[in-house]
């Protein structure tokens, strides 16, 4: 079999992942999934449309865009081609689904103790930020809650704890481009680890709405701005080639330095560890062998405040995030949740950026149905972001739960 290609090369990782990632947006347009591949040495390219992918084989096929179906080894394509065959499989094998999600009782029921439909794809759903989304809730003094009637689901009728027995908690951690570690990989429970972040409300509000394995994919580290370290991709601030101004310069002006750390290198180390735990899902959700993109969560912004804070584009910023996010997960339509920062009202820069992008009240029309912002202000106990809101189980509780409730609501539309 002979295939026929034209001439391509590019430079840089980022830049290359950048404009691959617009293609494909692109291609979403003109032919739902159509895509540019590249061949193993880099020189020639190829449009046409994944249809299936033999993992045991390693072999691919795909609908060229004259309409003829190929079928050749893996080994033939690029390295960054057969990144997202693995990261994102064919919609036959379950990439994408229009399952919709049940309505949510005032009060959730605790968990029926049911092993999830194995024969249905994992849903997955992405959370990333900074240090609160990583969690600094104290279990302990989540259980004292539980069981004196607040969030009545987490404990049983013996005030032990619950078990979301098809949802799964896993959670991720780098520091930008350095390798990543697995720092949980349990069913979700509120005696998790012994500190939790709003995953625990997200989790029980999906795990009772969805009718179907439930991933709970945390991917993120503290101390990150979204105006430079987890910069999106096709953000302004990035130079040339993914190389960036320096961190402790505010001046986008400057001329683009190549170094470890750059504009993004957060957002690059964080979706590259939550690609590589779907590449391998079945080590991370018992039996599962396909999956699909349920939606992303985000709640960050402290770092972006302050002296050298990037609050003045940090709603543009956000935008980029929404949009690259889709495209680097090959999901287009996938919801999108933020939460606000616990301490800042409403006429609060970040806060005002954060509800801008809201699909009922906000100003992007695109976002409607799809993007959602939870403003926690009214359900904090107290303290900072900064501060990590004295880690008061309760403020990251309520928040979780809003989010939850959030997303739910966007899938059942």
């Amino acid at each position: 079999m002979t295939m026929q290609f034209s001439s391509s090369s590019t430079s840089h990782s980022r830049f290359k992942s950048l404009l691959v990632g617009s293609l494909i947006a692109l291609s979403i347009v003109i032919s739902a999934s159509a895509r540019t591949w590249t061949s193993a040495d880099g020189s020639k390219t190829f449009k046409g449309t994944l249809k299936k992918y033999d993992a045991e084989k390693g072999h691919v096929t795909i609908v060229r865009s004259n309409g003829r179906t190929i079928t050749f080894s893996e080994n033939k394509l690029s390295a960054d081609d057969i990144e997202f065959i693995k990261a994102n499989p064919p919609k036959s094998a379950g990439s994408s689904s229009s399952t919709k999600a049940k309505s949510l009782p005032d009060t959730l029921p605790d968990p029926d103790g049911k092993e999830a439909d194995m024969s249905k794809p994992v849903k997955v759903f992405i959370l990333m930020g900074q240090s609160n989304m990583v969690g600094f809730g104290k279990s302990s003094g989540l259980k004292t809650l539980a069981t004196g009637g607040k969030y009545p689901y987490l404990v049983d009728e013996s005030g032990e704890w619950t078990t979301c027995k098809d949802v799964r908690n896993v959670r991720v951690m780098c520091s930008g481009s350095s390798p990543w570690k697995l720092l949980l990989n349990e069913w979700l429970s509120g005696s998790n680890a012994g500190s939790f972040g709003p995953e625990v409300g997200i989790g029980y509000h999906l795990g009772y709405a969805l009718d179907q394995p439930v991933l709970i994919l945390k991917s993120c580290i503290g101390n990150r701005s979204l105006g430079y370290d987890l910069l999106p991709p096709s953000a302004e601030g990035t130079g040339t080639g993914g190389k960036s101004y320096e961190g402790n310069k505010d001046d986008p002006t400057r001329t683009p330095k190549p170094g470890p750390w750059y504009a993004g290198v957060q957002y690059d180390g964080d979706t590259k560890a939550a690609k590589d735990v779907l590449k391998d899902l079945g080590k991370y959700y018992p039996g599962a062998t396909k999956y699909e993109i349920g939606g992303f969560f985000f709640w960050q912004g402290a770092k972006d405040l302050g002296k050298q804070g990037r609050a003045d584009t940090y709603e543009q910023n956000l935008v980029h995030l929404i949009k690259d996010l889709r495209t680097d997960f090959n999901a287009p339509n996938a919801p999108f949740v933020c939460a606000t920062m616990g301490q800042e009202k409403k006429g609060g820069t970040i806060t005002d950026a954060q509800l801008a992008v809201d699909g009922k009240k906000g100003k992007y029309p695109e976002f409607k149905g799809n993007v959602a912002t939870f403003y926690t202000h009214p359900v904090s106990k107290g303290g900072s972001a900064n501060g990590h809101y004295g880690s008061n189980p309760e403020t990251y509780m309520n928040v979780g739960v809003g989010m939850g409730k959030a997303m739910v609501e966007l899938l059942s539309n």
